[in-house]
């Protein structure tokens, strides 16, 4: 029992000294709150009408403009990087300027949200235009709630930072499980007193937890509350830094408004559609994007000045994101369908609603690998002082994927999923300039080894998707029934070997099969084509069976 509680407090309030180590728990815990995320929207599509869900998600608009601006533009960038180096020389000036930057954090998000608050109703009628006015006007009254629980976020943001810095992602990677789980309970127990009201109250919940978690452990390491506003040497240089940032967030708020504007005057219920479809899709790329680009920034920046063990590091990590997320991709487009009916298919939920929110998780899917592959490319460039570069490339994509919203939209009259198909295209552009850039930087140029890798994952994936597709339409009672797709003349006596899944068991049943064959395919050819990545995976899985420990390069290196 000792032993237990002691490898707790290890877990909890020990350091994450390697990459891998650090990459391992990010990923379990974002895994596991992308799946209390999906819960939550499950529970929420189970209490609420899609045209009423999509008023809940666009009162968020605003708060989350003015909490993204103020801490991704700031934290992620800026913040960290110059609390890290001032943390080795001095801790009370760490410490110091923790504290300095949450109290102007804390005045800048007051400024902001009194003026929103004030106007939202106004702004809400500019960026809803295809809302009612009294829908509009609900809108502008749970946002006003909403920015009370992003003031917590402002503050509980400067705590992840400082605990991150310190090599402590235990606790932060453990607050939005509390965040999401403060939206679920409230909504199950107060939805029919409160209405919309209920969510709403738990995203307050749930924020004011997402702090309190993380506090206890700041303050034993050397956070403190100050009153100074003082501008230090480390505020200033913190504030040029987030200044590139800045302006790349705030051209993704541009870009998120135009996607809301636009999904209202599609239809009252799209941008529900559109906000459950990006829930699924985040989960691959939390997964495989933000966790391996969080672990492997502090490895390429020390390797900066080091061009091959930059290059191997920068390379090996985007063939394996490509790896690992090709299948991914398969699936969701394939299974879009199963996967809908699974995670939301209440009896509210109606089947129009599921084709639509599937078809916006295809329209992601295909971008999938390419915001992941961002996020580390990103930060290469970040590891080699170079902020600008990544910055222009994003704020140029963000235009184009602007306009290319409009345009399907507005002119060629696509639905819903045209706005996702616009976010992956673009995504996919980025990646691809980034990677060039990139490449001819350190490499003079992308040599034919660098794609190759790339290319046998997704021929795999291409073949597995097909076969995925065979079997989920093969054994499907219903498209046997309804004489659909590749099976509309074929005489077979079908009762005998398909599925009925219009029962959750039987289509949870046949979705695992058809994913896991899908697996077995993509792994078999990538094993003729004789894929380095699979044979990394294969005997990092050998190693951790034999309990053996797994040592990468980039671990040696730290």
């Amino acid at each position: 029992m000792k032993l237990t509680i002691a490898k707790l407090k290890s877990l909890v309030s020990g350091q994450q000294h390697s990459v891998l180590s650090a990459a391992s728990l990010i990923m379990i815990m974002i895994v596991a709150s992308r799946l209390l995320g999906l819960i939550r929207q499950r529970v929420l599509a189970h209490y609420f009408v899609s045209s009423d869900l999509s008023l809940f998600f666009a009162a968020f608009r605003l708060p989350d403009t003015v909490f993204e601006v103020l801490v991704f533009g700031t934290f992620a960038s800026a913040f960290i990087p110059i609390f890290t180096k001032t943390l080795k020389s001095s801790k009370f000036k760490a410490w110091q300027t923790a504290g300095i930057i949450a109290n102007w954090g804390g005045i800048f998000f007051l400024i902001l949200a009194s003026l929103v608050v004030i106007f939202a109703h106004p702004l809400y009628r500019v960026i809803t235009p295809g809302f009612t006015f009294s829908d509009q006007t609900r809108i502008a009254d749970l946002a006003r709630v909403l920015f009370i629980a992003q003031g917590f976020f402002v503050i509980s943001y400067v705590l992840t930072a400082v605990l991150e810095s310190s090599k402590r992602f235990f606790v932060p990677a453990l607050a939005p499980l509390f965040y999401n789980l403060g939206i679920i309970i409230t909504t199950i127990i107060f939805s029919k007193q409160l209405g919309l009201f209920a969510p709403v109250i738990g995203v307050l919940i749930g924020s004011a937890l997402h702090f309190l978690i993380q506090l206890p452990l700041a303050i034993k390491l050397g956070f403190k509350f100050s009153k100074s506003l003082k501008i230090t040497p480390e505020v200033r240089r913190i504030a040029k830094l987030s200044i590139p940032r800045i302006i790349e967030v705030s051209f993704l708020q541009v870009a998120k408004f135009v996607e809301l504007t636009l999904a209202s005057l599609i239809s009252a219920p799209a941008y529900t559609y559109f906000t459950f479809g990006n829930t699924v899709q985040l989960l691959p790329v939390g997964l495989f994007g933000t966790s391996i680009a969080k672990a492997a920034l502090p490895t390429l920046a020390r390797q900066a000045d080091d061009l091959p063990a930059f290059k191997k590091t920068l390379f090996e990590t985007l063939n394996q994101i490509v790896f690992l997320m090709t299948p991914i991709v398969a699936f969701l487009m394939v299974a879009r369908i199963p996967i809908v009916r699974l995670i939301f298919g209440t009896d509210i939920f109606t089947w129009d609603s599921t084709v639509e929110t599937s078809l916006v998780i295809s329209a992601f899917a295909i971008g999938i690998f390419s915001q992941a592959a961002n996020s580390i490319l990103a930060r290469a460039f970040y590891a080699m002082h170079d902020t600008k570069t990544p910055v222009k490339i994003s704020v140029v994509i963000l235009i184009f994927n602007i306009i290319l919203d409009y345009l399907l939209v507005i002119i060629y009259k696509f639905p819903v999923w045209g706005l996702a198909f616009a976010f992956s295209l673009s995504a996919i552009i980025q990646s691809v300039i980034l990677f060039v850039v990139i490449t001819k930087r350190i490499h003079d140029g992308a040599k034919t080894l660098l794609y190759l890798p790339i290319l046998k994952s997704l021929f795999s994936g291409f073949v597995s998707g097909g076969v995925m597709f065979f079997i989920l339409k093969f054994f499907d009672k219903s498209v046997w029934v309804k004489k659909l797709s590749f099976i509309a003349n074929v005489d077979l006596p079908f009762e005998k070997f398909v599925l009925d899944t219009r029962y959750a068991g039987n289509l949870l049943a046949l979705t695992i099969i058809v994913g896991l064959i899908g697996c077995l395919i993509y792994v078999f050819i990538l094993k003729i084509l004789k894929s380095t990545e699979l044979e990394t995976f294969v005997n990092l899985f050998k190693r951790m069976l034999q309990g053996q420990k797994f040592t990468t390069e980039v671990e040696r290196l730290d």
